[in-house]
């Protein structure tokens, strides 16, 4: 059974959130072999797409869908008979009103010194300058970054914390290893954008580990998580443009 379930496990990485931490370390191992330091290196936050070009936009809009795949992938493994897995893992809308105000808190909890650690580690020039597509009035540009931001906040909650914390309970593992585990793949996933988003995102791996352990619910997580991005997405280059000496 055990073996069954590493394969499981493995398979699902694969094809999701482990695969993209490993190009993820590959990327920050890369950007440390060069002669510039990582403060004078930059990527990209999210793709932007030509609006002029109805091809490209499509081709965005297909990534995106089919990005969700991993995710319905991983709500079917953990389905069973007579048991939703919306339900086990807690994304389901049966107490919005109070997932969406602990989603916000912990939008507060996390996102403002998430923010300060980029801030810092810019300034040290540990954390590789994060560039965000610029917005335009197209009418795609909105809805294609929260369609983004939705993707990011169920893929990383619900195979990071929903997911993974159901398999390796089943394998033994005791609570505390599966979040400080869960939140290293998590600083891995982000290891492309330089070491203080590594330790933004191992804190915030941490901080969700431990507030599922208690409350039994994904959507709270989502929720943040959503909102985190879509700050992050739209918000970024306002302040791109409003303070480029930090964000640009």
């Amino acid at each position: 059974m055990h073996t069954r379930l590493w394969w499981e496990v493995g398979i699902v990485l694969a094809l999701s959130v482990g695969r993209s931490a490993v190009y993820s370390v590959l990327s920050l191992v890369q950007a440390l072999t060069r002669e510039q330091s990582l403060g004078d290196q930059s990527t990209s936050l999210n793709p932007g797409a030509n609006a002029a070009q109805f091809w490209d936009v499509l081709d965005q809009f297909l990534s995106q869908f089919f990005a969700f795949a991993p995710i319905v992938l991983a709500i079917y493994l953990l389905w069973e008979p007579g048991r939703s897995a919306f339900r086990r893992i807690g994304l389901d809308f049966r107490v919005f009103g109070r997932d969406l105000g602990s989603g916000l808190l912990l939008v507060a909890v996390i996102g403002i010194p998430g923010l300060g650690l980029y801030v810092v580690g810019r300034a040290l020039g540990i954390t590789v300058q994060v560039d965000a597509a610029p917005l335009d009035g197209s009418w795609w540009t909105i809805p294609l970054l929260l369609l983004a931001a939705v993707r990011a906040g169920l893929t990383e909650e619900v195979i990071f914390i929903g997911y993974l914390f159901d398999r390796l309970r089943r394998l033994g593992w005791g609570t505390w290893t599966i979040i400080l585990s869960t939140a290293a793949l998590r600083g891995a996933y982000h290891a492309y954008q330089g070491w203080g988003p590594i330790a933004g995102n191992i804190a915030m791996g941490i901080v969700f580990g431990w507030v599922y352990h208690r409350w039994g619910r994904v959507m709270p997580l989502v929720v943040a998580h959503t909102a985190i991005d879509v700050i992050a997405f739209i918000g970024y280059p306002l302040a791109a443009a409003w303070w480029p000496g930090v964000f640009a």
